[in-house]
Protein backbone atom coordinates (compact mmCIF):
# COMPACT_ATOMS: atom_id res chain seq x y z
CA UNK A 1 0.00 0.00 0.00
CA UNK A 2 2.68 2.49 0.73
CA UNK A 3 4.28 1.76 -2.57
CA UNK A 4 1.38 1.54 -4.33
CA UNK A 5 0.52 5.55 -2.78
CA UNK A 6 3.49 7.12 -2.76
CA UNK A 7 3.55 6.49 -7.06
CA UNK A 8 -0.13 7.88 -7.14
CA UNK A 9 1.00 10.84 -5.41
CA UNK A 10 4.04 11.41 -7.38
CA UNK A 11 1.75 11.34 -10.36
CA UNK A 12 -0.67 14.18 -8.35
CA UNK A 13 2.01 16.46 -7.72
CA UNK A 14 3.24 16.21 -11.38
CA UNK A 15 -0.39 16.74 -12.87
CA UNK A 16 -1.15 19.76 -10.29
CA UNK A 17 2.24 21.60 -10.54
CA UNK A 18 1.98 21.52 -14.43
CA UNK A 19 -1.71 22.48 -14.34
CA UNK A 20 -1.19 25.50 -12.01
CA UNK A 21 1.80 26.76 -13.91
CA UNK A 22 -0.20 26.79 -16.98
CA UNK A 23 -2.85 29.02 -15.32
CA UNK A 24 -0.25 31.78 -14.33
CA UNK A 25 1.88 32.01 -17.37
CA UNK A 26 5.08 33.42 -15.41
CA UNK A 27 6.09 31.54 -12.56
CA UNK A 28 7.14 27.65 -12.68
CA UNK A 29 7.61 25.97 -10.13
CA UNK A 30 11.41 25.35 -8.21
CA UNK A 31 12.15 21.58 -7.38
CA UNK A 32 14.09 20.60 -4.30
CA UNK A 33 15.03 17.13 -3.16
CA UNK A 34 15.75 16.85 0.34
CA UNK A 35 17.10 13.87 2.15
CA UNK A 36 15.58 13.39 6.00
CA UNK A 37 18.95 12.12 8.44
CA UNK A 38 17.01 9.55 10.30
CA UNK A 39 15.44 7.91 7.12
CA UNK A 40 13.16 9.04 3.73
CA UNK A 41 12.79 12.95 2.36
CA UNK A 42 10.58 14.37 -0.46
CA UNK A 43 10.33 16.51 -3.50
CA UNK A 44 9.76 20.22 -2.54
CA UNK A 45 8.29 22.09 -5.63
CA UNK A 46 7.61 26.08 -4.98
CA UNK A 47 6.05 28.66 -7.17
CA UNK A 48 6.92 32.57 -6.32
CA UNK A 49 6.25 35.81 -7.32
CA UNK A 50 3.55 34.36 -10.72
CA UNK A 51 1.11 36.88 -12.53
CA UNK A 52 -1.17 34.79 -10.50
CA UNK A 53 0.32 32.87 -7.52
CA UNK A 54 2.50 34.73 -4.92
CA UNK A 55 3.90 32.16 -3.37
CA UNK A 56 2.88 28.39 -2.96
CA UNK A 57 4.17 24.84 -2.60
CA UNK A 58 3.16 21.63 -3.87
CA UNK A 59 5.15 18.97 -1.67
CA UNK A 60 5.58 15.05 -1.47
CA UNK A 61 7.83 13.30 0.92
CA UNK A 62 7.68 10.13 2.16
CA UNK A 63 9.61 9.55 5.59
CA UNK A 64 10.52 6.62 7.88
CA UNK A 65 12.55 5.40 11.32
CA UNK A 66 11.69 5.48 14.82
CA UNK A 67 9.10 7.41 15.94
CA UNK A 68 10.01 10.34 18.16
CA UNK A 69 9.37 10.32 22.17
CA UNK A 70 6.88 13.23 21.87
CA UNK A 71 4.76 11.58 19.54
CA UNK A 72 5.20 8.30 21.05
CA UNK A 73 3.03 10.29 23.43
CA UNK A 74 0.49 11.95 21.53
CA UNK A 75 -0.05 8.17 19.60
CA UNK A 76 0.01 6.72 22.95
CA UNK A 77 2.43 4.25 21.98
CA UNK A 78 5.76 2.50 23.27
CA UNK A 79 8.78 2.41 21.03
CA UNK A 80 7.71 2.00 17.61
CA UNK A 81 8.88 2.65 13.96
CA UNK A 82 6.73 4.62 11.53
CA UNK A 83 6.58 5.19 7.56
CA UNK A 84 4.38 8.42 6.94
CA UNK A 85 4.05 9.62 3.35
CA UNK A 86 1.67 12.44 1.09
CA UNK A 87 1.35 15.46 -0.51
CA UNK A 88 0.54 18.47 1.10
CA UNK A 89 -0.63 21.66 -0.60
CA UNK A 90 -1.17 25.38 -0.25
CA UNK A 91 -1.33 28.30 -2.59
CA UNK A 92 -1.07 31.90 -2.02
CA UNK A 93 -2.55 34.32 -4.71
CA UNK A 94 -1.51 37.31 -5.11
CA UNK A 95 -5.08 38.89 -5.89
CA UNK A 96 -6.86 39.07 -3.01
CA UNK A 97 -10.14 38.11 -5.48
CA UNK A 98 -8.69 34.54 -5.92
CA UNK A 99 -8.68 32.21 -2.77
CA UNK A 100 -5.79 30.60 -1.22
CA UNK A 101 -6.25 27.01 -1.04
CA UNK A 102 -5.10 24.06 1.46
CA UNK A 103 -5.08 20.60 0.06
CA UNK A 104 -3.65 17.55 2.16
CA UNK A 105 -3.52 13.05 1.19
CA UNK A 106 -1.56 11.00 3.67
CA UNK A 107 -0.88 7.99 4.62
CA UNK A 108 0.79 6.48 7.85
CA UNK A 109 1.60 3.00 8.89
CA UNK A 110 3.59 1.81 12.30
CA UNK A 111 5.84 -1.08 13.30
CA UNK A 112 6.66 -3.21 16.77
CA UNK A 113 10.46 -4.00 16.99
CA UNK A 114 10.38 -6.98 14.51
CA UNK A 115 8.77 -5.27 11.82
CA UNK A 116 5.34 -5.79 12.01
CA UNK A 117 2.45 -3.74 10.68
CA UNK A 118 0.92 -2.99 14.12
CA UNK A 119 -1.47 -0.03 12.21
CA UNK A 120 -2.00 1.99 8.81
CA UNK A 121 -4.33 4.79 8.28
CA UNK A 122 -5.19 7.82 5.42
CA UNK A 123 -5.90 11.33 5.88
CA UNK A 124 -6.83 14.37 4.68
CA UNK A 125 -8.57 16.64 3.22
CA UNK A 126 -8.81 19.63 0.83
CA UNK A 127 -10.22 23.43 2.27
CA UNK A 128 -10.78 27.19 0.80
CA UNK A 129 -9.77 30.59 2.28
CA UNK A 130 -11.13 33.68 0.74
CA UNK A 131 -10.60 37.09 1.34
CA UNK A 132 -13.64 38.29 -0.62
CA UNK A 133 -16.73 35.76 -0.39
CA UNK A 134 -17.99 35.07 -3.79
CA UNK A 135 -21.06 32.38 -2.51
CA UNK A 136 -21.52 30.55 -6.33
CA UNK A 137 -17.20 29.69 -5.29
CA UNK A 138 -17.74 28.08 -2.03
CA UNK A 139 -21.11 26.12 -3.69
CA UNK A 140 -18.95 24.95 -6.38
CA UNK A 141 -15.71 23.95 -4.00
CA UNK A 142 -17.80 21.56 -1.36
CA UNK A 143 -19.89 20.69 -4.74
CA UNK A 144 -17.01 18.77 -6.26
CA UNK A 145 -16.12 17.82 -2.87
CA UNK A 146 -19.62 16.44 -2.19
CA UNK A 147 -19.43 14.45 -5.26
CA UNK A 148 -16.28 12.91 -4.40
CA UNK A 149 -17.70 11.94 -1.45
CA UNK A 150 -20.92 10.57 -2.76
CA UNK A 151 -18.89 8.07 -5.23
CA UNK A 152 -17.91 6.20 -2.36
CA UNK A 153 -20.85 6.71 0.77
CA UNK A 154 -23.51 9.22 0.77
CA UNK A 155 -22.51 10.02 4.39
CA UNK A 156 -18.94 10.85 4.22
CA UNK A 157 -19.66 14.65 2.80
CA UNK A 158 -21.43 16.02 5.92
CA UNK A 159 -19.56 13.70 8.24
CA UNK A 160 -15.99 15.24 6.58
CA UNK A 161 -17.54 18.63 6.26
CA UNK A 162 -18.14 18.92 9.82
CA UNK A 163 -14.89 17.80 11.21
CA UNK A 164 -13.59 20.29 8.64
CA UNK A 165 -15.52 23.05 10.24
CA UNK A 166 -14.60 21.79 13.33
CA UNK A 167 -10.49 21.81 13.00
CA UNK A 168 -9.62 24.27 10.82
CA UNK A 169 -11.09 26.41 13.34
CA UNK A 170 -9.05 29.23 15.11
CA UNK A 171 -10.14 29.09 18.72
CA UNK A 172 -8.27 32.10 20.28
CA UNK A 173 -10.16 34.29 17.43
CA UNK A 174 -13.13 32.53 17.67
CA UNK A 175 -13.86 31.85 14.13
CA UNK A 176 -12.55 29.65 10.93
CA UNK A 177 -9.40 30.08 8.94
CA UNK A 178 -11.74 29.64 5.91
CA UNK A 179 -14.59 28.21 4.60
CA UNK A 180 -13.95 24.56 5.27
CA UNK A 181 -14.17 21.76 2.43
CA UNK A 182 -13.29 17.66 3.88
CA UNK A 183 -11.04 17.00 6.29
CA UNK A 184 -10.33 13.19 7.64
CA UNK A 185 -8.18 11.08 9.65
CA UNK A 186 -7.31 7.64 11.06
CA UNK A 187 -9.48 5.35 7.94
CA UNK A 188 -9.02 2.05 8.60
CA UNK A 189 -8.99 -1.17 8.11
CA UNK A 190 -12.49 -2.21 9.23
CA UNK A 191 -15.85 -4.44 8.18
CA UNK A 192 -17.23 -1.70 6.12
CA UNK A 193 -14.21 -0.69 4.63
CA UNK A 194 -10.69 -2.31 3.51
CA UNK A 195 -7.57 -0.45 3.23
CA UNK A 196 -8.01 -0.55 -0.68
CA UNK A 197 -11.33 0.79 0.16
CA UNK A 198 -9.63 4.17 1.66
CA UNK A 199 -7.36 3.98 -0.65
CA UNK A 200 -9.63 4.80 -3.54
CA UNK A 201 -11.81 7.01 -1.96
CA UNK A 202 -8.41 9.16 -0.95
CA UNK A 203 -7.36 9.20 -4.44
CA UNK A 204 -10.99 9.72 -5.94
CA UNK A 205 -10.71 12.88 -3.56
CA UNK A 206 -6.92 13.74 -4.52
CA UNK A 207 -7.74 13.64 -8.14
CA UNK A 208 -10.85 16.09 -7.89
CA UNK A 209 -8.76 18.77 -6.74
CA UNK A 210 -8.16 20.61 -9.70
CA UNK A 211 -11.91 20.77 -10.75
CA UNK A 212 -12.55 22.14 -7.24
CA UNK A 213 -10.07 24.83 -7.24
CA UNK A 214 -9.03 25.68 -11.34
CA UNK A 215 -12.71 27.21 -12.45
CA UNK A 216 -12.34 29.75 -9.22
CA UNK A 217 -8.86 30.72 -10.46
CA UNK A 218 -9.83 31.35 -13.75
CA UNK A 219 -13.36 33.38 -12.81
CA UNK A 220 -11.46 35.46 -10.12
CA UNK A 221 -7.60 36.30 -11.09
CA UNK A 222 -8.46 39.57 -13.76
CA UNK A 223 -11.08 41.15 -11.39
CA UNK A 224 -9.58 44.67 -10.53
CA UNK A 225 -8.62 45.38 -7.15
CA UNK A 226 -7.18 48.19 -4.95
CA UNK A 227 -4.51 48.32 -1.94
CA UNK A 228 -7.86 48.58 0.44
CA UNK A 229 -8.27 44.79 -0.85
CA UNK A 230 -4.74 43.93 -0.57
CA UNK A 231 -4.26 44.75 2.75
CA UNK A 232 -7.89 43.20 3.88
CA UNK A 233 -6.16 40.39 2.20
CA UNK A 234 -2.95 40.46 4.25
CA UNK A 235 -4.76 40.95 7.06
CA UNK A 236 -6.64 38.06 7.23
CA UNK A 237 -3.42 35.90 5.92
CA UNK A 238 -1.92 36.62 9.48
CA UNK A 239 -5.29 34.32 10.68
CA UNK A 240 -3.51 31.85 8.22
CA UNK A 241 -0.07 31.74 9.45
CA UNK A 242 -1.79 32.15 13.51
CA UNK A 243 -3.85 28.71 12.88
CA UNK A 244 -1.05 26.81 11.12
CA UNK A 245 1.86 27.85 14.30
CA UNK A 246 -0.41 27.53 17.09
CA UNK A 247 -3.14 25.17 16.31
CA UNK A 248 -2.67 22.81 13.02
CA UNK A 249 -1.41 19.37 13.59
CA UNK A 250 0.52 18.28 10.37
CA UNK A 251 3.24 21.33 11.52
CA UNK A 252 3.48 19.89 15.06
CA UNK A 253 4.21 16.35 13.45
CA UNK A 254 6.70 17.86 11.15
CA UNK A 255 8.32 19.85 14.01
CA UNK A 256 8.32 17.22 16.15
CA UNK A 257 9.94 14.59 13.89
CA UNK A 258 12.80 16.70 12.56
CA UNK A 259 10.98 17.66 9.23
CA UNK A 260 13.05 20.17 6.73
CA UNK A 261 11.94 23.05 7.92
CA UNK A 262 12.03 24.91 4.74
CA UNK A 263 9.11 22.62 3.35
CA UNK A 264 7.23 22.60 6.29
CA UNK A 265 6.56 26.49 6.70
CA UNK A 266 6.19 27.39 3.01
CA UNK A 267 2.33 27.45 3.63
CA UNK A 268 3.14 30.50 5.37
CA UNK A 269 2.38 33.65 2.78
CA UNK A 270 5.12 36.04 2.15
CA UNK A 271 3.06 39.65 2.92
CA UNK A 272 1.13 39.41 6.14
CA UNK A 273 -0.04 42.22 8.25
CA UNK A 274 -1.00 42.53 11.86
CA UNK A 275 -3.41 45.34 12.53
CA UNK A 276 -4.33 46.19 16.07
CA UNK A 277 -7.92 45.71 16.52
CA UNK A 278 -9.31 46.02 13.35
CA UNK A 279 -12.94 46.29 12.46
CA UNK A 280 -14.44 46.03 8.90
CA UNK A 281 -16.99 48.79 8.68
CA UNK A 282 -20.54 47.17 9.01
CA UNK A 283 -22.20 45.79 5.86
CA UNK A 284 -18.94 45.80 4.13
CA UNK A 285 -18.03 42.27 2.23
CA UNK A 286 -15.37 42.36 4.80
CA UNK A 287 -18.03 42.10 7.31
CA UNK A 288 -19.77 39.56 5.12
CA UNK A 289 -16.99 37.18 5.06
CA UNK A 290 -16.29 37.44 8.82
CA UNK A 291 -19.58 36.55 9.58
CA UNK A 292 -19.67 33.53 7.59
CA UNK A 293 -15.96 32.53 9.34
CA UNK A 294 -18.26 33.30 12.80
CA UNK A 295 -20.44 30.85 11.73
CA UNK A 296 -19.99 27.89 9.43
CA UNK A 297 -22.70 27.33 6.90
CA UNK A 298 -24.18 24.69 4.57
CA UNK A 299 -22.98 25.32 1.41
CA UNK A 300 -24.44 22.69 -0.83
Amino acid sequence: MKEQFYQYIETLQDTITQKLEEIDGKAKFHEDLWKREEGGGGRTRVIENGNVFEKGGVNISAVHGPLAPAMQKYFKVGDVNFFACGLSLVIHPKSPMVPTVHANWRYFEMYDQEGNTIDQWFGGGQDLTPYYLFEEDAKHFHQVSKNACDKHDKSFYAEYKKRCDEYFWNAHRHEARGIGGLFFDHLKDSAEKSIEDWYNFVTEVGNSFLEAYVPIVEKRKDLSYDQTHRDWQEVRRGRYVEFNLVHDKGTLFGLKTNGRIESILMSLPPHVQWVYNQTPEEGSEEAKLLAVLKEPKSWV
